[in-house]
């Protein structure tokens, strides 16, 4: 068993080009003007669609409103009932995402990070579970959409010691992208579980995003890979099966596929960084269309749109909205607190601000981002 060893490219070839652009385009998000409470919350929502799109990838058709209906019941301590597996798969990723936040950098993605993310990611399942959580395959396997035949059970425990090796690696700036994308390629290649591997390898890849400084988890100042693999589902597969012969060339395509999907989604992080573009063409029209849908009133709707434009209110920013008595103001307020659509900034705090998910007001953010062609194919849905 060979080391893992970079493709060979040259300086004019479309992956350099690649590579330089995203570090141009990188190095200019730090100067937006959207305000990290907004971005910690744009985070929270993009988590729950990255977890939709790495399981509609898979095949399942949770729609987002069941999704976001899901999240709320989880968020409420609520059981999830059998028949939602496909919700639960879903929640299962969001599970996973979080431990990456909380454990990466801290913790080295190796043998024993990468099966906790598997059994996370498969924990109560039936259809999309394994019989083995967090265990490598005894077993064969195949890789649907796929002629490769990965490595018999008995080599994968040595194939994945390669595989963490190689993530363990310091890298220089300019290797990093490709040691990402190499490894996404080679984990699904070796396959190392009987399922769940794609979802993992997606996983695997954003925490090692994280780990480069591509990505923070303190805030949406984060490529979504995703994103990346979801705007176009047989793409993806093409281009991971010209890697399967281990040749240079196969490599170097399937690279600049990762790296130029990358590209795009750091183009959408750039218009997300801009205040006015997410308070007025994000967030209060998807207020209006609750409104309009008869989800608020007139009162509710201009009270939402105030916090979102002014990222946190106090009581006494909101009498336009609420006028009248102090007291029957707070009544309002906390209807709006009791639905999730406002939250303290902080437990105990009388300054609120406008909360993105999971509530009523998250399926009409959606389809604002979709409308902003800030999705990807595969989270189009036909309620939204």
């Amino acid at each position: 068993m060979h080391d893992i060893e970079y493709p060979a490219f040259a300086f004019d070839s479309d992956l350099t080009r690649e590579i330089i652009a995203f570090e141009r385009a990188r190095a200019n998000l730090s100067r937006g003007t959207t305000p990290s409470i907004i971005y910690s919350q744009l985070k929270e929502l993009f988590q729950l669609l990255t977890s939709i799109m790495s399981a509609r990838i898979e095949g399942n058709r949770t729609s987002i409103l069941d999704a976001v209906t899901g999240a709320a019941e989880s968020r409420l301590g609520n059981s999830l009932r059998p028949q939602n597996e496909g919700v639960r798969e879903i929640l299962n990723i969001q599970r996973a995402i979080t431990f990456i936040d909380a454990n990466v950098g801290s913790s080295p993605v190796d043998h024993l990070f990468i099966r906790e993310l598997h059994r996370i990611v498969v924990d109560g399942l039936s259809r999309e579970g394994d019989h083995t959580p967090g265990a490598y395959r005894l077993g064969e396997v195949s890789r649907g959409h796929s002629a490769h035949h990965p490595p018999w059970p008995s080599d994968v425990p040595d194939y994945m010691s390669v595989l963490v090796a190689f993530i363990a690696q310091p890298q220089a700036p300019h290797n990093q992208l490709l040691q990402t994308a190499i490894v996404h390629h080679r984990f699904l290649w070796i396959h190392p579980f009987g399922n769940g591997n794609g979802r993992v390898a997606r996983l695997i890849t954003y925490a090692m995003l994280i780990q480069h400084g591509f990505s923070s988890s303190a805030g949406y100042g984060a490529v979504n890979p995703t994103a990346v693999f979801g705007a176009d589902r047989q793409a993806y597969y093409d281009n991971l099966e010209l890697a399967d012969t281990l040749e240079n060339d196969g490599v170097v395509a399937w690279c600049t596929y990762v790296l130029r999907g990358l590209n795009s989604d750091l183009a959408n992080l750039a218009r997300l960084s801009d205040a006015e573009f997410v308070i007025h063409q994000v967030l209060v029209p998807a207020v209006e269309r609750l409104r309009a849908a008869g989800g608020l009133t007139l009162r509710e709707a201009e009270a939402l749109s105030i916090a979102a434009a002014q990222t946190t209110v106090k009581a006494a920013d909101l009498e336009s909205a609420f006028p009248g008595s102090a007291s029957s103001r707070s009544h309002a307020i906390k209807r709006l607190i009791d639905r999730g659509l406002l939250v303290p900034v902080e437990s105990g705090a009388r300054s609120y601000r406008l909360a993105f998910v999971p509530n009523d007001l998250t399926v009409h953010l959606v389809r604002r981002l979709d409308m902003a062609d800030l999705l990807p194919t595969i989270l189009k849905d036909h309620e939204l």
